[in-house]
């Protein structure tokens, strides 16, 4: 039997930070890259609260901390682009999640819509920022959809503090690589 712990407080009191941060690592999460561009040239940074969140009109969200340098530049930009990483691409992730280092200077990527393309990720999606909402310590960015392209690659997903992908990725059916080329060719 598995023992849990009680994360529940007194009404008004403030939950534990690190029981809530030790309770969302377990939560699976794809790992993105989202991006954006200006005068400065391309900018990019880590992120696993990528999510889906209309079809019509088709919408995403991303969420940030308010401390983030690319948060300012994504709102002053009014896109972004988001690289979904498929299994494989830990060390981009990595990259994209430190500090100090020309993220762009080893990585293989292009300009699509406007914005900086990782390639070879799983999935990208171009975004109009269309509003930005307040969630204490992170803004949640809501985007629509102007482009969308995927490939049949297993998705990079990070759980209990680790990467990895989902188990029986490889058990289902694909498309060939002709019907892939010709989705992203049609947008």
């Amino acid at each position: 039997m598995t023992s849990t712990s009680d994360l529940t407080s007194e009404a008004g009191a403030v939950v534990d930070a690190k029981r809530f941060r030790d309770l969302m690592a377990r939560v699976c999460a794809p790992v993105t890259i989202v991006t954006t561009a200006d005068a400065d040239g391309p900018h990019g940074a880590t992120a696993s609260s990528f999510a889906s969140l209309s079809l019509d009109p088709p919408l995403v969200t991303v969420a940030f901390d308010r401390r983030s340098a690319l948060l300012g530049r994504i709102i002053a930009a009014g896109r972004f682009g988001v690289n979904v990483l498929h299994h494989g691409q830990d060390d981009l992730a990595m990259r994209f999640a430190s500090r100090g280092e020309d993220r762009f200077a080893a990585t293989r990527w292009h300009t699509d819509s406007g914005l900086p393309r990782v390639e070879g990720s799983a999935g990208w999606v171009a975004c109009d920022l269309r509003e930005a909402v307040e969630g204490g310590d992170h803004l949640l960015l809501i985007g629509q959809v102007t482009k969308a392209c995927n490939a049949e690659k297993a998705p990079l997903v990070y759980a209990n503090r680790v990467f990895g992908t989902h188990s029986r990725f490889n058990e289902r059916p694909r498309r060939s690589i002709v019907d892939q080329i010709a989705a992203c060719i049609s947008d």
